[in-house]
């Protein structure tokens, strides 16, 4: 077998920890890849968990704040305020999309490779994506997180009945 690597380093998902990682390497030298499955960069905090979330706690704070009156003993009055959700989900993707098109820009600044697909450990050297294998010298495993199914609860974000982490920031309306 040849000692012929594809990629210094090739690192296993694109969350905090891949996408950091990837791009310090590259800055340091090394020709690295990026394994990612999803179809942006950033892994569960960027697309469906801390960014989002943080983006709704701050809109429903607001309207909150100018809902309930709370703005009035500093001269702020404000009548018939509304929920606009479908702006707010509106901005909490334009905040997503601008946050993970920052990391797809620092990839091809660094000259990091996005290698679309799941991977999956072929040797200790060598992961596979869909048909094709990259060998490295050294491999990162960064996956992150994923939801944890309950026994006997059956997910389905697509109804609004049981909606997991994910589909609670894509609900269309405020729930009861």
């Amino acid at each position: 077998m040849t000692d012929k690597f594809d990629y210094d380093l090739l690192i296993i998902g694109s969350g905090p920890g891949g996408y950091v990682a990837a791009i310090r390497a590259a800055q340091l030298g090394l020709k690295t890849a990026c394994v990612e499955s999803s179809e942006t960069l950033g892994g569960t905090c960027l697309n469906v968990g801390c960014i989002p979330s943080k983006a709704m706690l701050h809109a429903s704070e607001l309207y909150h704040e100018a809902h309930s009156g709370a703005l009035e003993k500093f001269g702020v009055k404000l009548t018939g305020t509304k929920l606009d959700l479908k702006q707010m989900l509106a901005e909490k993707m334009k905040a997503v999309e601008e946050l993970t098109g920052g990391i797809a820009f620092l990839f091809k600044k660094n000259k990091v490779d996005w290698i679309k697909g799941r991977g999956a450990f072929e040797s200790a050297n060598t992961v596979k994506v869909g048909d094709k294998s990259y060998r490295a010298k050294n491999i990162l495993i960064a996956t992150g997180s994923s939801v944890t199914p309950l026994p006997g609860v059956e997910v389905d974000n697509d109804k609004y009945i049981v909606v997991d982490s994910t589909g609670a920031l894509e609900l269309p309306k405020v729930p009861g």
